[in-house]
């Protein structure tokens, strides 16, 4: 446990004026007291403002009449929280004042209404609040909790002042308020499932809090994750799940509050902040792909009202409406509830790839006490979205066509509808105990009604330009369930500090598939429903496909069926030591009893089709850190572990799991009290039993393939100066095959860029005339990268170059913000990922990235 050291409360100041208007911005916010190595300039500017102010008198009273200003002024201010009301009152008195946040967080303002006097307006405002005040000047009011007498038992007759400053050494905000502004967060409990501060942690971990979000217009997780070293979006199923390359390493499955999501789309509506944790995670995740994992932390209820509505628009009929609302449903504020809502009505840059969703997101937390808290969360999203195949290449190259042009047939989308339902609690015993469970359960379905080109035909050319498209008409359902259960607790041994979680879970997931695919019918059906696409002026070779007969043939005669199940018990335990203050050690382990079933077949699936694969296997996980000062950290750190491994072998039997060893060091920095941070780290990471063929030209999979993966990642984030917030990244990666049967030994892995940098800045305005105006601007680059596994296709390299304006006001009560983004301000044309095949074709699925885009936005928050 790290050392309690003194707090400081500094004071911050609304302002108004003829040209000024009060912000609930994060100074003004009730949240956690910031601190005083963190805040040196807000410190400072505080201890001028004690020199020349003049003594400090009784709570309440004014040290001159010129001070309490007489004059009349019509107010209209409705009961709100006190802050809010303060903004209001400084607002239409043309006053400012000077408080901590702690003094108002979650008090309430009866308001007030009518003619008054400054002061008068004032008393009315406080009310109940248990605060006084004392003019330091003639505009500006100082606010004090009120003098109360000593104790009876004293023998003084004096008074005392509560709410003195205090000393702190690290910058502390509130991650769940929705004004926080932070780019930088200095806890994250994804790393080690324990709220550990990340300079503690022997661990590369990056994070993109709300901010950056609102900041960027984020939807969707590849909206954002563009910020991060070394990660780098994939095709994701053609728009229907996320999925990113980590450390030259692809993954499918990303992680909502530190528990597995398979293949599903985010959507960032109700997420806080997103969580990525760079290298093997298997100790206390499981089976997963040894890059790293990305975790999303959604928007937890709150005790303090906050309600927002949101309208974004752009280009290609862009409209997204979301909804945030939360707050106290008793008087004592222990029961809270938040709801969240998106609805989102798109196009595209691409021909015929329109969508449209609705996601809704409510959930409660009841603290019964202190001690303990229950949580229940529901998610329901549904949503209309086409297959999209993206572009073949073609002599080393993407095809020379507008990248708007789609090759699939259109027809009607492809449907998703996902309900999940989180259940978890936790208590605590005394200061140092704790304990967690929980419950998650999803049911996923899919309705796919599609005419794709072919992902897996190896050759067309100039002289025979069509691609084959085949129907497939499917309807996939899947099944997760996760329970898990976790007891952190903290003491001491001989003068050395102790960390400890033990914990264990259970994972299963069943996915169910059945439907008609052109690929799995006879021959008479491939004539009837294949047919082939001209690429350069997208004519085909024969008429339209008889897409009625489809549907029938899905529902009397499916020919494609599928089944698998995954689950797995793990068992896992972790120590973190802490000698000298300054060192930190990290050491545990976990076991996993696994069990994988799967068939495939034209016939509906029997028992006896059934192939079941067991496997066990122990991860253990090492680091250290090093922490000579508070503001810099050394460390290191050992990991293996093992993961998944989707495919089948030639007798439909799964195949073994995939292992990985990492080795990583690197050094951690914060600035400013924890509002500029930063992580340069290298890295080594090997992974086996890769899927290959088993000869050249021979699709029949076998476990004999490895990589490597090594490179250099430097992450900074956070803010440099008042009102100037940025990120910067770079990522060198040398990605390569070095066993495998196809002969491409030393070939660089797909999709992975040699060397890939970002860089986003903005600055608020801090002056008074232009208070609330927001400008930034971003680029982002890649070098080239390789398409598929034999390094036939390349993806040139890319700089993206975007922008954004925002402004932010009041209105009463209201805050009021409108923003515009531009992205690729120079329209250039780029792919972000080209989709390599297992069987070595070149490849037909590369994707472009968005040209010129324009992005509007309206916000309302109370």
């Amino acid at each position: 446990m790290k050392k309690n050291k003194p707090v400081a409360s500094v004071k911050r100041t609304v302002t108004a004026g003829p040209h000024r208007q009060p912000l609930p911005l994060a100074d003004s916010l009730p949240r956690r007291e910031r601190t005083a190595a963190g805040t040196a300039r807000f410190v400072a500017v505080t201890a001028l403002l004690a020199l020349i102010l003049p003594p400090t008198v009784p709570a309440g009273e004014s040290t001159s009449a010129a001070a309490a200003e007489t004059g009349l002024h019509r107010f209209n201010i409705a009961r709100q929280p006190l802050y809010s009301a303060l903004g209001a009152l400084a607002e239409q008195g043309g006053i400012q004042f000077v408080y901590t946040a702690e003094m108002v967080k979650g008090l309430t303002s009866p308001g007030v209404t009518g003619q008054f006097t400054i002061e008068e307006a004032l008393k009315r405002i406080l009310e109940g609040s248990g605060l006084g005040y004392r003019f330091s000047r003639s505009h500006t009011i100082t606010l004090e909790r009120k003098a109360l007498p000593v104790s009876s038992g004293s023998n003084s007759g004096d008074t005392i002042t509560l709410g003195k400053v205090t000393v702190s050494d690290t910058a502390e905000y509130d991650q769940n308020d929705p004004y926080n502004k932070d780019y930088a967060v200095s806890n994250a409990t994804t790393a080690t499932k324990t709220d550990t501060p990340i300079m503690e942690t022997p661990v590369s971990i990056q994070m993109l809090p709300q901010q950056v979000l609102r900041d960027q217009q984020a939807i969707g997780l590849e909206n954002v994750l563009k910020n991060i070293s070394g990660v780098q979006q994939l095709w994701g199923g053609g728009n229907f799940y996320d999925s990113f390359i980590l450390r030259g390493f692809p993954t499918l499955e990303h992680f909502r509050n530190g528990v597995r999501l398979p293949e599903h789309a985010i959507d960032l509506a109700n997420v806080e902040r997103v969580e990525v944790l760079k290298g093997p995670s298997a100790m206390l995740y499981g089976r997963i792909d040894p890059g790293g994992m990305i975790s999303v932390v959604t928007k937890r209820p709150l005790a303090t009202p906050y309600y927002s509505i949101q309208q974004q628009f752009g280009s290609y009929d862009l409209y997204r409406t979301t909804v945030d609302a939360t707050g106290p449903l008793t008087d004592n504020g222990e029961l809270a509830y938040r709801f969240n809502l998106s609805y989102l009505d798109a196009g595209s840059f691409r021909d015929a790839v329109n969508r449209d969703r609705i996601f809704i997101a409510p959930s409660l937390s009841w603290r019964p006490t202190e001690d303990t808290e229950l949580n229940l969360s529901f998610e329901y999203r549904s949503e209309n979205v086409p297959y999209d195949s993206g572009l073949p290449a073609l002599n080393g190259r993407v095809i020379d066509v507008p990248i708007s042009r789609n090759l699939n047939q259109p027809m009607r989308q492809d449907h998703i509808e996902s309900k999940l339902v989180d259940f978890n609690w936790s208590h605590r015993f005394g200061e140092h105990w704790k304990i967690q469970n929980g419950v998650v359960a999803q049911v996923v379905d899919y309705e796919f009604r599609e005419l794709p080109t072919a992902e897996f035909q190896t050759r067309f050319s100039p002289e025979d330009p069509f691609l084959r498209r085949g129907l497939y008409f499917e309807d996939f359902s899947r099944d997760m369930h996760t329970v898990y259960l976790n007891l952190t607790g903290e003491f001491e041994t001989w003068g050395i500090r102790h960390k400890v979680l033990l914990g264990g879970d259970y994972y299963d997931k069943e996915t169910n598939s059945k439907g008609f695919a052109a690929f799995a019918g006879t021959d008479e059906q491939r004539e009837r429903f294949f047919t082939f696409v001209n690429v350069f002026d997208r004519s085909t070779l024969k008429p339209p496909i008889d897409l009625a007969a489809a549907e029938h043939l899905r529902k009397t005669a499916p020919n494609d069926f599928g089944f698998r199940e995954e689950s797995w018990y793990g068992l896992y335990f972790q120590d973190q030591i802490t000698l000298w203050e300054k060192l930190h050690i990290l050491g545990g382990g976990r076991h996993d009893w696994t069990r994988v079933k799967n068939a495939f077949s034209n016939q509906p699936i029997q028992d006896s089709d059934i192939n079941i694969v067991n496997t066990e296997f122990f991860s253990p996980r090492v680091g250290i850190v090093y922490q000579p000062w508070s503001w810099l950290s050394i460390y290191g750190n050992f990991v293996e572990s093992f993961g998944l491994n989707n495919g089948r072998s030639e007798n439909n039997k799964p195949l073994d799991p995939e292992t990985a060893t990492n080795y990583e060091a690197g050094i951690k920095t914060e600035w400013f009290g924890g509002k500029l941070v930063s992580n340069l780290a290298y890295y080594h990471l090997t992974k086996e039993n890769i899927l290959t063929r088993k000869a050249v030209d021979v699709p029949i999979l076998s476990t004999i393939g490895k990589a490597r993966s090594q490179g250099i990642e430097l992450d900074i984030a956070g803010e440099v100066y008042d009102g100037l917030s940025l990120i910067a990244t770079y990522a060198y990666t040398d990605a390569r095959i070095t066993e495998n049967n196809d002969g491409n030994e030393g070939n660089r892995l797909p999709n992975v860029p040699e060397h890939a940098a970002s860089f986003w800045g903005k600055y608020t305005f801090q002056q008074n005339e232009l208070r609330g105006l927001s400008l930034g601007t971003g680029v982002y680059l890649a070098s080239a990268r390789q398409a598929d596994t034999g390094n036939t296709v390349t993806l040139p390299g890319y700089v993206r170059w975007d922008a954004y304006a925002a402004y932010t006001f009041n209105i009463g009560a209201t805050r009021l913000t409108t923003q515009f983004n531009v992205n690729n301000i120079l329209d250039k044309r780029y792919f972000f990922n080209g989709d390599a095949q297992l069987f070595g074709a070149t490849a037909n699925n590369n994707f472009p990235g968005e040209p010129l885009t324009f992005m509007g936005l309206v916000r309302l928050e109370y």
